[in-house]
């Protein structure tokens, strides 16, 4: 292994490779999955700086035969971008490779490099003049690499689609230290398999992302914010189908969060003030980016409301009246997920359903879980917009949550996994498969498409030494 070390030096120079055997390097975050369930251990953490840095690093370890964990920001959520703990992996980190390599206006496309951040990607599109709409909560430490890697979605789907949707192309080294540059930026090319799409949500287990060209969108006039209490999740579908009528493409966020969710930040944020949590199960939080003006868009928004007011969908609402109290009720929305973590160890679900059975599918799954586990706590909230849930489970309030995650996690997880298969859904919306729900795909994927998908990582990866464990 010391060979492979010295090699890995000579390509991306002594400085860029971290090993345990250097007192003085700490590995830990690279080694440490972002939820903190889990902790490997690397051979090396390696840092290129150059996409042809990058293949020589993979040549290098193929001929060693060692497995390589592509790693950007680690803001992972499934335990898919971190070694396993056997020492032997070489965690290749794309830190480095952040730059923004072109912006085409005239293509409304711009290109950059694996590990540029995505606040840092959105903030070069507006420089431009331009809007890049894929927004996360971790924008501001996860990558573009690695949301193209798990085809992160985020708080606009419902408009613009997830990452793949925003994808012309990528520059990919593949498991055998070939470079693939597919950065062409066309909107139209059929001539023949779309490799892009093989590697977008891949999760880097057939290759290594290092740039991409994306799509960009011109600039809202105006982007209002407004925020509504739902008697119940069948009014906040009828609200949304409202929505898309009034507002057509300007429903740029469709967003909907439960009462005990929405307790949870009032508990441990008070300074954020949640606003009427108290007077309904449920809040929408919804968003309409306007092309025209402020006025037409306050004028869309006001008579989506009335027509909602009418029909007995919502008692009440507030519309944001500038800049700062829209960011406010979106940061209300974004700490739930801290809020929670708070709260103690939970069990957490990135779920996709058909958005008209969204409510069934809570009223059915929440009764099953209440007869399983009396006293247990529903964190629900998510992307209604795109029929994307984060159905979260919290231990009960005198419960011991570490115990709760340790005890019931697989059985919580059948519960619901079981329910969402019932529902024609997907057990993972947003987030990837990862480790944490590798071996569910066995029961909850088609037997059909898990044996192309093992056809294509052998095809593609022969030596499966490209994030092995992971996906498949």
């Amino acid at each position: 292994m010391q060979d492979l070390i010295d090699q890995l030096r000579r390509i991306v120079g002594d400085t860029n490779v971290f090993t345990h055997d250097d007192p003085e390097a700490d590995l830990g975050a690279w080694e440490q999955d972002w939820r903190k369930r889990t902790r490997g251990r690397a051979l090396a953490v390696v840092r290129p700086g150059s996409t042809r840095q990058v293949a020589e690093v993979v040549q290098a370890c193929a001929a060693a035969g060692t497995s390589i964990v592509p790693q950007g920001g680690n803001t992972g959520l499934v335990v898919g971008s971190i070694p396993n703990d056997s020492g032997t992996q070489v965690v290749l980190s794309l830190q480095r490779m952040s730059a923004v390599r072109n912006v085409d206006p005239g293509n409304s496309t711009i290109t950059v490099e694996a590990g540029c951040i995505l606040q840092n990607l959105q903030d070069a599109a507006e420089k431009a003049g331009f809007l890049f709409p894929l927004s996360l909560g971790a924008e501001g430490s996860c990558t573009i690499g690695g949301n193209l890697a798990t085809n992160a979605g985020g708080t606009q789907v419902v408009r613009y689609g997830n990452a793949r949707e925003l994808c012309l192309g990528v520059e990919v080294v593949t498991a055998q230290g070939e470079i693939w540059d597919g950065l062409s930026g066309l909107r139209k090319d059929n001539t023949g398999y779309d490799l892009r799409d093989l590697f977008i949500g891949s999760e880097g287990t057939l290759g290594i992302i290092t740039a991409a060209t994306v799509k960009l969108f011109p600039q809202p006039a105006a982007q209002l914010t407004a925020w509504a209490p739902v008697a119940s999740l069948d009014d906040a579908v009828k609200l949304l189908v409202l929505a898309h009528q009034r507002l057509g493409a300007g429903l740029t966020g469709f967003e909907v969060m439960g009462q005990f969710a929405l307790s949870l930040v009032d508990k441990h944020y008070p300074q954020l003030r949640v606003p009427m949590w108290k007077d309904a199960p449920w809040c929408v939080l919804l968003e309409n980016s306007d092309s025209e003006s402020e006025d037409h868009a306050r004028s869309q928004f006001e008579s989506l409301l009335e027509a909602a007011l009418e029909q007995g969908l919502v008692s009440d609402a507030v519309v944001a009246e500038n800049i700062a109290q829209a960011h406010n009720l979106w940061h209300v929305r974004e700490s739930i997920t801290l809020a929670q973590a708070e709260e103690g160890l939970n069990i957490k679900h990135d779920i996709s359903i058909p958005v008209s059975r969204i409510p069934e599918f809570v009223r059915q799954t929440d009764a099953a879980l209440a007869a399983a586990i009396p006293g247990v706590r529903f964190v629900n909230f998510g992307h209604l917009g795109d029929g994307n849930l984060h159905y979260n489970i919290q231990a009960p309030a005198e419960g011991d949550p570490k115990a709760f995650l340790r005890e019931q996690e697989e059985h919580v997880n059948t519960i619901v996994y079981d329910a969402v298969q019932q529902f024609d859904g997907s057990i993972s919306a947003e987030h990837g498969v990862g480790e944490l729900k590798r071996h569910k795909l066995v029961k909850h994927k088609s037997p059909v498409a898990l044996s192309m998908m093992r056809a294509i990582k052998t095809a593609l990866d022969p030596q499966g030494l490209m994030n092995p464990g992971r996906v498949l």
